[in-house]
């Protein structure tokens, strides 16, 4: 049975996933405000009336690459949460997924740009703080299942310092996830005893 017939709603979307890839790449390579409507469509291999065609402009596009690659890592490691037994095991997870962006890679590199650039773009900072606010809920709640004390703060805590780590890494490549776990662990201890606390056990 031959495939069916690739359409333009097909093509279209095929192009505006290609300027979308394209604008990810160009940020980490030149930064926010070296990427042109031209280099996004020569990158993308389209011609330049085509960024115009599929975006509002070239900043709407540039927005949503960036978001679209920060949501996806921020998917990527809160999905770690789901599987972990404990809170230290979510911890060590999202720390050992982190060691994976050295700062210096295209990911690393667009998250410093965009941050950068949301400071400067109210929309852009808009659908950072949504994309944090999804994830810290997330953290919050695997955090209250397993009885950790404050888990909105604890979370909150724990998203800025995986963002500092990752904002950090291309000046200091040595703070990997062993040399700063210990530490971090200690937000998931009671307060009251310091001890490791356990997952919360429903009454019989």
């Amino acid at each position: 049975m031959p495939p069916p017939p690739v359409t333009a709603a097909d093509r279209g979307r095929e192009v505006r996933q290609r300027l979308l890839r394209a604008g990810a790449e160009l940020i980490a390579e030149r930064g926010w405000s070296g990427v042109s409507t031209r280099t996004v469509a020569e990158r993308a291999e389209v011609g330049p009336g085509l960024v115009h065609y599929h975006f509002a402009s070239l900043g709407a596009l540039l927005t949503q690459a960036a978001l679209g690659t920060i949501e996806a890592l921020t998917q990527e490691m809160t999905a770690l949460l789901a599987t972990a037994a404990t809170p230290q095991e979510a911890l060590e997870g999202l720390l050992g997924a982190l060691d994976a962006y050295p700062g210096t890679d295209p990911t690393s590199l667009l998250f410093t740009e965009t941050y950068l650039a949301a400071t400067r773009d109210e929309e852009l900072m808009r659908g950072l703080a949504a994309i944090i606010s999804t994830a810290r809920e997330e953290l919050a709640g695997r955090l209250r299942d397993h009885g950790v004390s404050r888990p909105q703060e604890t979370a909150a805590v724990l998203l800025a310092a995986l963002d500092g780590l990752m904002l950090h890494r291309a000046a200091v490549p040595e703070t990997a996830s062993g040399s700063v776990s210990a530490v971090l662990r200690r937000l998931l201890t009671d307060p009251d005893t310091d001890a490791p606390t356990t997952p919360r056990r429903e009454n019989p």
